[in-house]
């Protein structure tokens, strides 16, 4: 997870790589709401923008939560 630590953003298909499944489950669940690590926008009727944050991603990977030690130490 320390790969984590340079995104602002992560990207989904670094998202799905991550997690093992395809981009367009990624893409699904962000639109849908069903993944806690991120957004999706829809910006127009066939187009849409995604946020991931990394530290939400690492939390929902890692299934660790607590307080921002907890959270830091993901990265460290």
């Amino acid at each position: 997870m320390k790969e984590l630590k340079k995104y602002k953003n992560v990207s989904v298909k670094k998202t799905s790589e991550l997690m093992g499944v395809s981009e367009q489950y990624v893409r699904i669940g962000l639109q849908k709401e069903r993944l806690p690590f991120g957004t999706a926008v829809q910006i127009s009727e066939k187009q849409w923008t995604y946020h991931i944050s990394p530290g939400l991603l690492a939390i929902y990977l890692t299934g660790k939560e607590g307080e921002n030690n907890e959270k830091q130490q993901i990265f460290n």
